[in-house]
This record gives structure tokens, C-alpha cells and sequence, in this order.
């Protein structure tokens, strides 16, 4: 899948596969929906480093748990 161009369908993507990479129990918090399309260069970005990086320590997934929230629309 190529993930360089900003579209809905890898938008979903990409917090469906950080929503399982992290063990986001509350799904909520990544409903593509409540994500801006515009943002999407700064999601890729945040993904790619979570994707590099592979398992996070609690802390920082709750730092990037934390990032994400900046970038959401609601």
C-alpha cells in the first residue's frame, strides 16, 4: 500500500494500524473522522517513527498517545 498521498482510505489506515500497534483500548480517540486530511503529512510522519521505532514503553506511547491529540480536529 502506498501511503505518500494524503487520502481518506490511507488516512484510516494508517490510525487503524497505530490503534493496534499502541493497544489503544479506547477506539474513539482514533476515528479517522475526528482527523484532518491536512494533517496528514504530521500522522504519516508520527506512524512512520512508531512503525522504525517498533515496541514503545508506556510512557511513550502515552507522549505520542498525548501527539496525537494535537493533531485532531475535535
Amino acid at each position: 500500500m502506498n501511503l505518500e498521498q494524503p487520502t481518506e482510505e490511507n488516512l484510516k489506515y494508517i490510525l487503524e494500524d497505530l490503534t493496534e500497534r499502541l493497544g489503544v483500548v479506547n477506539r474513539s480517540l482514533m476515528d479517522h473522522e475526528d482527523y484532518d486530511l491536512d494533517k496528514y503529512d504530521e500522522l504519516k510522519m508520527m506512524y512512520d517513527m512508531i512503525k522504525q521505532k517498533g515496541q514503545l514503553s508506556a510512557p511513550e506511547t502515552q507522549a505520542f498517545i498525548s501527539e496525537l491529540r494535537s493533531v485532531r480536529k475535535v
